[in-house]
């Protein structure tokens, strides 16, 4: 298992998601917005061209935001710790 910082969309760091993939077989993506359009997406597409995965998103699932503690909106959307810890054995599982 490892982790690494896509720190953003455009340009992709392809290169380190191949790596990441090749290595794990699996990933798992955590982003604090909707999954539809965002990293997860990309990632997948990224996967899908070159080494298919099972990957797992943790992210809002099509909902508007709300106001709230980070700590508080994290846990309600699913973002907290937990979350990923379940989504990354989730894709592991899947491997």
């Amino acid at each position: 298992m490892e982790v690494i910082n896509i720190h953003t969309i455009k340009p992709l760091d392809e290169e380190a998601i191949l790596k990441s993939i090749r290595k794990t077989k699996c990933a798992v993506t955590a982003e604090e917005h909707n999954i539809i359009g965002g990293l997860g997406d990309a990632v997948a597409q990224v996967a899908t061209r070159h080494f298919p995965v099972p990957i797992e998103f943790v992210g809002t699932k099509d909902t508007f935001g709300e106001s709230g503690t980070p700590k508080e909106l994290l846990k309600k959307y699913g973002l907290d710790v937990p979350d990923i810890v379940a989504a990354a054995e989730k894709a592991i599982a899947r491997k």
